[in-house]
């Protein structure tokens, strides 16, 4: 009996061996590179620059730029418009600068203008989105109340921790270290570490005092009222 325990122990161990040769062959040839024919969806793709397989949703390539030596992991959800085939007019609406790197699961949803600057980093599961849902109509479902629009822009050199959301309005100065977890929105001065819900400024980079807690605790500007927020979308 020993002898068949032993051949089936092989054989688990043959087929585990295929199954992941081939999955690892798949994630070579289902890369997204400047050369492949996904890669050339793209308003511009970066010549060093990488989409690993799987993916996740991606559609309006076209209103997308993507810089040079940009990482952007399994499973990242980037898109432009609200499904794919609308139109967004004559220019990008979603840009990513050189040397980025998007941590796997995040998802970056545009629909007016998102700006991410270079050298940018993110850990899994980041949110970024331009768009957020009204709410003051109490006799409409939230969902079918029409979303408004606001530019998002996050500055060269910033790291983003796992799960952190970026909502509507946010303007994140460089060099900003946003804590796991937090959610944004609103004004972010260079050089400086938010975290919480919402965000708060927890230590800053001062001239001629260097790193250390700011003056007192500052809550990050707040958008205008009655809009919910698709952090959950």
């Amino acid at each position: 009996m020993a002898w068949k325990h032993e051949l089936a122990r092989r054989r688990r161990a043959l087929v585990a061996n295929l199954i992941q040769a081939g999955w690892h062959r798949m994630q070579q040839a289902g890369a997204v590179t400047a050369d492949s024919a996904a890669g050339r969806r793209f308003a511009a793709f970066g010549p060093g620059t990488l989409m690993a397989f799987p993916t996740g949703a991606v559609y309006g390539e076209r209103w997308i730029e993507v810089g040079d030596k940009t990482m952007i992991a399994e499973f990242v959800t980037m898109c432009a418009g609200m499904a794919p085939g609308h139109d967004l007019g004559p220019e990008p609406v979603l840009r990513l600068g050189d040397r980025c790197v998007i941590g796997r699961g995040s998802h970056i949803v545009a629909h007016n203008s998102i700006e991410i600057g270079d050298d940018v980093y993110t850990g899994p599961y980041v949110y970024v989105t331009d768009q957020n849902h009204k709410y003051e109509d109490i006799d409409t479902p939230i969902g079918r109340q029409w979303p408004v629009n606001s530019a998002v822009r996050i500055g060269a050199g910033s790291w983003l921790g796992t799960g952190a959301v970026i909502l509507p309005g946010a303007s994140l100065g460089r060099n900003v270290v946003v804590a796991a977890g937090s959610v944004v929105r609103g004004e972010v001065p260079d050089n400086c570490v938010v975290a919480g819900v919402p965000a708060k400024i927890v230590r800053q980079h001062l001239p001629d005092i260097g790193w250390g807690p700011p003056p007192r605790p500052q809550p990050v500007v707040s958008g205008p009222p009655g809009q919910a927020n698709l952090a959950e979308r």
